[in-house]
């Protein structure tokens, strides 16, 4: 019912800051909480963060709270991922997805997902 497109990523130094974005079109994703996952090769994907309908309520994975900042902005419906004091670990292909309950911090939790968007930390 939805199309994400995931944008920001690339290339950073260690101790780097990355904004990514997810913007939805097909409709809008003021309904729904939303969330960004990451996998790095070979490794299972895992939970980042994820925000309420409104931006009222985030919650954080422990490697992403005091470092990552999700927000959004519904009338540009999109969604938005800071990340501040990258790590080399932090390396992975980043993905969004649209939640259908929230907190939720499992994938089976998010119906609809976009490409993602690689972030690559050097050392």
């Amino acid at each position: 019912q939805v199309q994400l497109v995931e944008s920001g990523g690339g290339l950073v130094q260690a101790g780097g800051s990355l904004r990514l974005s997810c913007t939805a079109s097909g409709r809008t994703i003021s309904m729904s909480s939303m969330g960004w996952f990451r996998q790095a090769p070979g490794m299972e994907r895992e939970f980042v963060a994820c925000i309420s309908r409104t931006g009222s309520n985030t919650y954080y994975a422990d490697s992403a709270k005091g470092r990552f900042t999700i927000s959004r902005d519904n009338a540009k419906n999109t969604v938005y991922l800071q990340m501040n004091s990258l790590t080399p670990e932090d390396t992975a292909v980043y993905y969004c997805a649209v939640g259908s309950f929230f907190p939720a911090v499992i994938s089976r939790a998010y119906p609809n997902w976009g490409q993602g968007t690689q972030v690559t930390v050097s050392s």
